[in-house]
């Protein structure tokens, strides 16, 4: 005896038309609601990583984050990588350093020692001649020296004392991942300078170019035309643990 089927009633069809909108009206929702999410918590968490550098660095920073979905780091606590970009940055008595930095391979782990490991940084610094003579006008000394110039071929700096009329040289060197800062030339007439005033200044320099963050350590220094540029890089880093009983600051709470 043959077989026979029925085909859809009328009235079936329009049922499973509706059924397939609700689910995609559904679908489209939770995307959207997802993508909301997202972009909110992605806002708010890099203003609380620009806030904790901004303390570190004593500028304003911009804070970029990797592709990852912010909402997938909160759950595996796992942050590829993070960029840091300051016009201004402060290290140590440094001031106007230009840092764009990236860290790398974050856990977000914490323990009763740690608040979290990196894998490595880099960082690349530019600071100007207009920041090195800002640097010094700020020391007691800083009146003295009226003018700060480079030599790319010699790798030296130059500073101008008593409106030209003396001068002082030194060189910036690396040696073991430390900036170190050598005086080759202190005159006034033919006469040596001051030596409160050539080890003020050497200080300064040294100072301003060995605080750095993450455990980085000075990778290469090179004197341009218009200041000195220095690359950084760093390797595995333990972040401090928070204090006992610490919120963590609003915005990064979705990550801790």
């Amino acid at each position: 005896m043959a077989s026979t089927t029925t085909a859809p009633t009328a009235s079936a069809r329009p049922k499973r038309s509706r059924a397939l909108i609700v689910a995609l009206v559904v679908i489209v929702a939770l995307v959207a609601v997802l993508i909301g999410g997202e972009l909110y918590v992605r806002h708010n968490v890099k203003q609380c990583m620009a806030d904790q550098f901004e303390s570190q660095l004593g500028s304003q920073v911009d804070v970029g984050l990797s592709a990852k979905p912010v909402l997938l780091q909160a759950i595996d606590k796992s942050v590829p990588h993070i960029t840091i970009d300051s016009d201004d940055s402060s290290f140590g008595p440094a001031k106007d350093m230009r840092v764009h930095a990236r860290v790398n391979d974050i856990d977000l782990t914490t323990s009763e020692t740690s608040g979290g490991t990196i894998g490595s940084s880099t960082a690349d610094i530019d600071w100007s001649s207009d920041g090195i003579a800002a640097t010094i006008a700020a020391q007691p000394f800083g009146t003295l020296v009226t003018g700060v110039t480079t030599d790319p071929t010699a790798g030296t700096i130059r500073f101008a004392l008593l409106g030209n009329l003396a001068e002082l040289t030194v060189q910036p060197t690396i040696s073991g991942g430390v900036v170190h800062v050598e005086t080759i030339g202190a005159e006034l007439f033919g006469l040596g300078l001051p030596t409160d005033l050539v080890s003020g200044v050497v200080d300064i320099l040294t100072t301003s170019l060995q605080t750095f963050p993450l455990g980085m350590t000075a990778q290469s220094l090179t004197v341009t035309d218009s200041g000195l540029q220095l690359s950084l890089a760093g390797g595995q880093y333990t972040m401090p643990a928070p204090e006992p009983g610490a919120q963590a600051p609003e915005g990064c709470s979705v990550l801790m």
